[in-house]
């Protein structure tokens, strides 16, 4: 009783108290506090949501455990297995297509990208909607922050990043009118949101079907969501030319033999954009794979792996021969 009336009083306090600053002893919670006011948040708003129990002393141990450098070769053996079970699911890509054909007919039409390339990455992400996330985006982000030691490039990369998706979410529920409390965003252990899984600082990229608002967790808003992400970010303007693409499957293959012997193997790249760090490139000296390797760089904008570009393409593939075959 003494605990939950202790609670009540911080939060009464909280609710009451009047803010007109970002000073907080968490130096990050003073850098995303000044950057939500800088874009229109009141002081007020940001300081009751980073003060707040729920949303800043709640941790989520799963993304912890999974973020972990041990856990890098896993992820990658995961994908690769993600990939080759979800090629059974093909005929229910189809399915989804036929069921949404307006929408996917909009957002080719609109945005440049094909059907099956945006079905094949609501596959992957969501199952087309099945999987329900379980974990809150703020929680997780917030977790990365508070525990995260900069030390390497990459926990640098990891906490600039998660800063920048809590304020994306803060952003975002004070432009919806919602309380700190209440701003709770479901999402994967990586604090992805809704059926096509964007992170909080994608939400830019996110349109509605007919609607003014976009509503990621319905299945119309995500197809065209998806097709514009792609559209704006990675600059996908011409739909595939599924004549010109070798034989998928063979390639995908002979890339997870070539990742397997290589354990800095990249699909595209012989070295990092932003670092001296550099690959193995699987494309290099082969010229009959530019046309799937541009399209593959593309997918990467989306999710930063050759595993789950490839992946996407093997999928669309299959689809767009399923559906080519079923209209025979």
């Amino acid at each position: 009783m003494k605990t939950k009336l202790f609670l009540l009083v911080i939060l009464t306090t909280s609710l009451f108290a009047k803010y007109d600053n970002c000073a907080f002893k968490n130096k990050h919670y003073e850098d995303i506090c000044k950057k939500v006011v800088k874009h229109g948040v009141s002081y007020e708003y940001a300081n009751r949501f980073l003060l707040s129990y729920f949303k800043t002393q709640k941790y989520d141990e799963i993304t912890w455990k999974y973020i972990q450098p041990s856990k890098l070769k896993y992820h990658k053996e995961q994908e690769k297995q993600a990939n080759n079970v979800l090629v059974k699911f093909v005929p229910k890509m189809v399915k989804n297509l036929k069921e949404y054909k307006e929408v996917y007919d909009y957002a080719q039409k609109k945005y440049g990208v094909n059907r099956e390339i945006i079905a094949a990455i609501l596959l992957k992400e969501t199952k087309l909607g099945k999987i329900k996330p379980t974990h809150d985006a703020f929680i997780v982000f917030n977790t990365i922050v508070t525990r995260i030691k900069p030390d390497t490039s990459r926990n640098k990369w990891l906490l600039k990043m998660s800063k920048t998706n809590m304020t994306s979410i803060i952003k975002h529920c004070y432009k919806k009118k919602i309380s700190p409390e209440q701003c709770n965003l479901p999402s994967s252990y990586a604090g992805a949101v809704g059926i096509p899984q964007f992170m909080p600082n994608s939400f830019i990229y996110a349109d509605s079907f007919k609607g003014e608002v976009a509503d990621l967790t319905k299945m119309e808003d995500a197809i065209v969501s998806v097709a514009k992400f792609l559209h704006v970010k990675a600059g996908f303007t011409t739909p595939i030319d599924w004549k010109k693409m070798p034989n998928i499957p063979t390639v995908e293959k002979e890339w997870y033999t070539y990742a397997y012997k290589h354990d800095n193997a990249s699909f595209c790249y012989e070295k990092s954009k932003n670092s001296t760090k550099k690959y193995s490139c699987f494309t290099k000296g082969k010229p009959h794979l530019d046309y799937m390797k541009r399209y593959v760089k593309k997918i990467m904008r989306y999710n930063n792996s050759s595993n789950y570009a490839v992946g996407v393409l093997r999928l669309a593939y299959d689809a767009h021969l399923l559906l080519k075959k079923n209209n025979n």
